[in-house]
């Protein structure tokens, strides 16, 4: 479970968040929505501990996120970032294996290796284990940044705005993986989208953000609602089931 409690976050001298509190139960995928400026990220960066906590309470697991050692936490929580900022010259192997410092220390063990191939396995990345970063497409270069943070083997991950970049097929793999992680492995995801409609297909859960505070949160089909999505986004938007999916028509 991750549980927000009464935080807020000033930078810069403008309020970036103000007092969230907000409850997500463990497992399956929970996105977070909202105009730009909504503190989306701010929020997900003080729950990873990207950044220090000013006010109010943050526990993954009942561990407070501004007190674990960091070796503890990031044994629980594994988080992306939208600039990963890993060297271009990393082999996808080797920036896989990354992802077993917590454990290993930088010194894979046998069963790390035995780890890292079955992930690049899971992740369709076995091919492409001996390329460096830099030659691959944005959708085999993300891929490989989410297997990293997949095979940190932590029960909750973090992604600040993974879609960015990749065109309409690797943006639609992409939720497809994080829903398979959630579904097949356990895995409690929380992902800040821009598309709602990529939140409306495969989100169990989806908490809205507008001017630094909550301003819904519920299950999907408890958001993807006419008048909330208005409320949230500030203009009127229709909202249809095509294929049995809810689908907002934001464009039309």
């Amino acid at each position: 479970m991750i549980e927000v409690s009464d935080v807020s976050l000033t930078l810069g001298g403008s309020l970036i968040l103000d007092r969230v509190s907000l409850t997500l139960p463990k497992g399956g995928v929970t996105a977070l929505v909202g105009p730009n400026g909504a503190g989306k990220s701010s929020l997900l960066s003080l729950i990873a501990r990207l950044r220090p906590l000013q006010t109010g309470r943050i526990a993954v697991d009942g561990l407070p996120v501004d007190t674990t050692p960091t070796r503890q936490l990031a044994k629980v929580m594994a988080i992306l970032r939208q600039d990963p900022g890993v060297a271009s010259r990393l082999r996808v192997a080797e920036l896989v294996g990354f992802g077993r410092f917590p454990h290993s220390g930088g010194r894979l063990t046998t069963e790390d290796r035995a780890i890292v191939a079955k992930t690049l396995e899971q992740f369709g990345l076995t091919g492409l284990a001996a390329r460096f970063l830099d030659t691959l497409s944005g959708g085999q270069r993300q891929r490989a940044l989410v297997a990293m943070t997949f095979c940190q083997g932590t029960d909750y991950i973090l992604l600040d705005e993974p879609l960015n970049n990749l065109d309409m097929f690797h943006q639609r793999e992409l939720m497809r993986t994080l829903r398979t992680m959630a579904d097949a492995h356990g895995k409690t995801v929380l992902v800040v989208l821009h598309d709602i409609n990529h939140a409306a297909a495969h989100a169990d859960r989806i908490v809205a953000m507008k001017d630094g505070r909550i301003a819904a949160s519920g299950a999907t089909r408890e958001i993807i609602r006419p008048d909330v999505l208005e409320a949230v986004f500030g203009f009127p938007m229709r909202v249809e089931t095509m294929a049995g999916r809810l689908t907002v028509l934001h464009h039309a």
